[in-house]
């Protein structure tokens, strides 16, 4: 829900940089849902496909499908590069592995 009211609500810096920070979150979260796998693994799938994405735009694949499907690939793959995502994405995933590592320690108190 936070993903989409960012989306439909913001503008500017919230929108672009803090939407795709929680994004990676939230790709993370979701991995780590389906699959039984360390942090560390779970957080380099999140950095890699949320890259790849990033790095995709670049290739303008969006507006290479039929309309029916240009709007979804937008919403997913976005609709142009931008270095600040790249450092969004990396600060997101170093949110998770320092998160992940506080409550291990918890944990393990």
């Amino acid at each position: 829900m936070l993903e989409v009211f960012i989306a439909k609500y913001t503008t500017g810096f919230i929108r672009y940089s803090v939407g795709d920070y929680f994004a990676v979150l939230f790709v993370y979260t979701f991995i780590k849902s389906l699959f039984k796998i360390s942090v560390e693994k779970a957080a380099l799938i999140t950095f890699v496909i949320s890259f790849v994405i990033e790095f995709l735009q670049l290739s303008n694949l969006q507006n290479h499908f039929p309309e029916k499907h240009e709007r979804a690939l937008k919403i997913i793959l976005g609709t142009s590069f931008s270095f600040g995502d790249l450092i969004a994405y990396t600060l997101g995933v170093i949110t998770i592995i320092l998160v992940e590592k506080i409550v291990r320690k918890r944990i393990d108190y």
